[in-house]
């Protein structure tokens, strides 16, 4: 019962510890016995979770621990640090070779590989790259290709390091250097959205993690567990309360209320900046704060009060679409710079810690597929809610406005499935691009046919092509400089539609009109 209690509470909490999934977790266990039960009990649970409600997303669990060598020089090398599953080998062998290989069998049901005991060197190289691979986005790599939880008995717990390993869920009894080594697992810092590593203990082992600390520290004062410990929740809830208020106090001073729609009132960039900065600082104390997973009620109703979720959402939006502004005031020269525009240049926005990785282009075409599904006024999350969803998270920054636009075409109570959802979305946007280039193309007296063919020549290519820019424009039998400066003009408006339409991907010689 005890292990089911700490699986049902691992399943609870990991999407707070790991900030949406975008970091995953090692389950350390004491023993493979251990690791074997605690592999089915995720199996068994996260069906019975899924039978009872279809929005559970289930966790990619993984499991590794060594099998009996059997004279394999590979295996003997790999258990030559892993004492206590070198001992743990000796007792009932063949069963436990059997439950190694059913687990390896699963693991290449939903990974689609083809691993096996004998190589079982290679399955372990598997397992360690698919760990480190959540260092990719969901939208190059499918999160059904990489592990949210990994269980271990001693694999992994030393030398092996991840930047998006975050996580140690620990069910294991740890001391001195084996603590301080396991414990460094999750320590790997990356940006703000992981500014520590989350150790979820089930042995309430405080007393060795003091001891260890001190040892480690050289001395086992106060001064030590400072270093080694984040703050306690109270303390980072008083620091966020102070983050809001500042930034209450700056929009004031600025003769404004702080609330969404009072940002775009800012006078000037250097008034924008300083809102980015202190916007900035209040998500990073909500992120850590949403990575702790001890809340009680009272402090996640403290939490809220001092800043509602609804309006923390809406101010994402203020927040990315200034950023934008800005952002795109990079590298600005001469009439076009800003007043401000060192600070500007100096500016990290770190998007990152807007974006979730759990809500990634197939969550949302899931939820838009499901909204269109529910009754008019009956629906789980309103038309509003939906789109603020969207514009808050930074991965939808280019496609944001698109996909709000396309979310209010659709007929509240018209079901759609969601390939008709994303049949749709891919027409909608295609319709707006070609009203879009139509539009340029009669602003610059171009023929829309000729200018939708040469932005489809670049995106297929993902190359610009000088030439036949001037070619685009031959028709008008322009002289060289009339030409220029026409070519300069177009340009400022395909620019940003050219980058929309890349998704990211690099245009090749598109920088030459960028200046």
């Amino acid at each position: 019962m005890a292990k089911r209690a700490i699986v049902e509470a691992i399943l609870t909490k990991h999407d707070a510890a790991t900030a949406g999934r975008k970091f995953n977790a090692v389950l350390a266990t004491q023993c493979i016995n251990d690791a074997i039960e605690y592999h089915e009990l995720f199996k068994t649970m996260q069906a019975e979770k899924q039978a009872a409600d279809g929005d559970f997303q289930p966790l990619n669990i993984a499991c590794v621990f060594s099998p009996p060598a059997e004279g394999n020089k590979d295996v003997q090398q790999i258990q030559e640090d892993l004492p206590q599953e070198k001992a743990d080998n000796e007792q009932e062998p063949d069963k436990k070779k059997e439950a190694l290989k059913s687990i390896i069998a699963d693991y290449n049901t939903r990974f689609g590989s083809n691993h096996s005991v004998g190589e079982f060197d290679l399955y372990y190289q598997d397992v360690q790259k698919r760990i480190k691979d959540q260092q990719y986005p969901n939208s190059d790599l499918p999160h059904n290709k990489k592990i949210d939880i990994t269980i271990v008995v001693d694999m992994l717990l030393t030398g092996f390091d991840s930047k998006f390993l975050n996580t140690l869920y620990v069910d294991k009894n740890l001391k001195y250097h084996g603590l301080i080594q396991a414990f460094s697992r999750t320590n790997r810092i990356l940006n703000d959205t992981k500014p520590y590593g989350n150790i979820l203990d089930f042995r309430q082992q405080q007393e060795a993690v003091d001891t260890a600390i001190g040892l480690f520290s050289g001395e086992a004062g106060k001064p030590a567990k400072e270093i080694w410990l984040v703050d306690k929740a109270p303390v980072v809830i008083e620091k966020y309360e102070k983050a809001v208020a500042a930034m209450g106090q700056y929009m004031q001073q600025n003769g404004l209320v702080c609330e969404p729609q009072a940002v775009y009132n800012l006078k000037g960039d250097a008034a924008r900046i300083q809102f980015i900065n202190r916007f900035k600082e209040v998500q990073r104390l909500k992120t850590q704060l949403d990575q702790y997973t001890d809340l009680d009620e009272a402090q996640k109703q403290k939490i809220n009060a001092i800043l509602p979720e609804d309006e923390l959402r809406s101010l994402r939006c203020s927040y990315l679409e200034t950023a934008q502004r800005l952002k795109t005031q990079q590298g600005k020269t001469g009439e076009e710079a800003s007043d401000a525009q060192d600070a500007i240049e100096q500016l990290d926005f770190e998007f990152v810690l807007f974006a979730s990785a759990v809500i990634d282009y197939d969550y949302i075409m899931a939820l838009i597929a499901r909204y269109s599904q529910q009754t008019p006024g009956k629906q789980k999350m309103s038309r509003e809610q939906l789109i603020g969803l969207i514009q808050s998270d930074a991965k939808f920054m280019d496609e944001r406005d698109d996909i709000a636009d396309y979310i209010n075409t659709l007929e509240a109570g018209k079901a759609l499935d969601e390939q008709a959802i994303r049949a749709g979305f891919e027409r909608f946007k295609a319709d707006k691009h070609a009203r879009q280039l139509a539009e340029v193309a009669g602003k610059h007296g171009l023929d829309a046919a000729a200018l939708q063919g040469f932005v489809e020549g670049i995106l297929r290519r993902m190359v610009f092509d000088g030439d036949q820019l001037s070619d685009l424009l031959a028709p008008q039998g322009l002289g060289w400089k009339a030409r220029t400066q026409k070519e300069l003009a177009l340009m400022e408006e395909l620019i940003p539609l050219l980058k929309k339409l890349a998704q990211g991907r690099e245009i090749s010689g598109l920088g030459a009109y960028e200046q």
